[in-house]
């Protein structure tokens, strides 16, 4: 039994905003294929046409893919089993005074 409800897609637009808003060359992506984790930055990455594949610096699986276009981009991320992005601390809203 589930104790949430159903929402669609638009329930996440602020969270992935905030997430999209960061550099993402931080972030560590750990790789699905053994298991490392390393910082997006330190992916080994071939490129530029027709997109850019960043694999794995200890197995040389493909962890990411990233192709743009003209007003569009594809982010493939299955050779990730996870992407850890870290956020800007959260600013405290003040009350009234």
């Amino acid at each position: 039994m589930t104790t949430g409800f159903e929402l669609d897609g638009n329930a996440m637009a602020g969270d992935l905003r905030e997430i999209f808003a960061v550099d993402l060359t931080e972030a560590v992506a750990t790789c699905a294929g053994c298991g490392r984790p390393s910082a997006v930055a330190a992916l080994l990455v071939w490129g530029p046409a027709p997109g850019l594949v960043a694999r794995c610096p200890g197995c040389e699986d493909v962890v990411l893919r990233l192709v743009r276009g003209p007003g569009r981009a594809w982010l493939d991320v299955r050779g990730a089993v996870s992407l850890r992005i870290a956020l800007p601390e959260e600013s405290v809203a003040e009350g009234p005074a």
